[in-house]
């Protein structure tokens, strides 16, 4: 019998492993942590978010990389949906169009997808610690395998206390994209009167940034910007655009200039309480907008955020870079690496929250898992 080996146990891992077995070869799925599917258990602990339901132009054209076309024509929202179901776990889609399983968490969907991989006879190996080729340090002592194909999918670079530390990067320079964080939050050195306003959302406005418009919400922090409408916009800020907040979006800046006049000469702070500006937006406003040499209605649809860059990389969601395109051919198997594939989180691809990175991870996982078993 054709063996294989599947080095990390998330979402992609499990999928190859599937896929593997489904074709008849004998899986050893190897996780060096005492657990598998640790991120993706911390993911459902916010309702796992697993596709998005839009159409699919829209939904290849959230991902940064052609590449994954392929793979996400053969394995997309529907099929994520499908696939949920077939492990027993009803989903349902939400106003935004984000599907998520009924019992929002992710133990029940994994409790019955490893029984179904034990079914397959699948065998999860944990605490072996990957050293290279097809070598582990376990609680027994080092293992050598020898399999015939051999999957990685060892995850990106956050998020290291789950699994993912981007470790694996420093055995193959030359074939890794730098790692940079993803749908992360932003520092920003608050000034002392915003300490009150920790944790508050600031919602109904619309962020600016690299050219891209954003309506939604974000949280201020201790440690600065963070939450979905910031991440929709991180990488563009990542990448040196400035982030601008519209305090009013639904009220033109001819109105807000009326409403101003007709407010005369009361204070700053109750023309914005008279506006109905909630108390963290007047914050943000004193924050960042007081002493610019434009109007107060332009500031209020203009207010530029100020910050002191990305977050640590580990404590972003995500992660860019990890293996090039360029090294892999199409079945996602090295170039360099005869029967050696990847998938998931360590290839470079990147996108934003909304089910799109548990879907690309499935998605390529179950190609990479198919065409190993093809080249076993």
């Amino acid at each position: 019998m054709k063996t294989a080996v599947v080095i990390g146990a998330g979402p992609a891992g499990l999928m190859a492993a599937e896929e593997l077995a489904l074709a008849g070869l004998k899986v050893v799925v190897a996780e060096a942590k005492p657990s598998p599917a640790r991120k993706f258990l911390m993911a459902g602990k916010s309702g796992l978010n697993l596709t998005k339901d839009e159409a699919f132009e829209d939904f290849v054209a959230a991902y940064d990389s052609p590449a994954l076309r392929p793979m996400l024509e053969a394995f997309g929202p529907e099929d994520v949906k499908r696939w949920a179901e077939a492990l027993e776990q009803d989903v349902f889609t939400g106003s935004s169009g984000r599907v998520f399983p009924k019992a929002m968490k992710a133990s029940p969907l994994l409790r019955a997808w490893l029984r179904r991989l034990d079914a397959l006879g699948v065998e999860l190996k944990t605490r072996w610690r990957w050293i290279g080729e097809a070598e582990f340090e376990t609680p027994e002592g080092r293992v050598s395998l020898t399999p015939d194909v051999t999957v990685l999918a060892m995850g990106g670079a956050s998020w290291a206390r789950l699994g993912s530390d981007g470790a694996w990067a420093q055995d193959m320079p030359d074939l890794v994209a730098p790692f940079q964080p993803a749908n992360m939050g932003f520092a920003v050195n608050w000034s002392a009167h915003m300490a009150p306003l920790f944790g508050a959302p600031v919602k109904q406005v619309e962020l600016r940034a690299g050219g891209i418009k954003h309506r939604g919400e974000f949280v201020v922090s201790k440690r600065g910007l963070e939450g979905g409408g910031i991440y929709v916009l991180s990488k563009a800020m990542r990448e040196g655009a400035a982030l601008w907040l519209d305090l009013m979006p639904d009220v033109s800046l001819a109105e807000v200039e009326a409403r101003l006049a007709k407010a005369g000469k009361q204070s700053l702070p109750n023309v914005l309480k008279r506006l109905k500006l909630d108390p963290v937006k007047r914050a943000l406003f004193f924050e960042f907008g007081k002493d610019r040499d434009v109007s107060v209605a332009r500031t209020l649809k203009n207010l530029p955020l100020i910050h002191a860059g990305p977050r640590p990389i580990d404590e972003a969601i995500s992660t860019a870079g990890g293996l090039r395109f360029d090294v892999l051919d199409a079945g996602l198997m090295l170039k360099s690496k005869p029967n050696v594939f990847a998938a998931g989180e360590m290839l470079d691809w990147e996108a934003p929250t909304g089910g799109y990175l548990i879907t690309a991870c499935l998605a390529t996982g179950r190609w990479a898992g198919q065409h190993a078993a093809k080249r076993a």
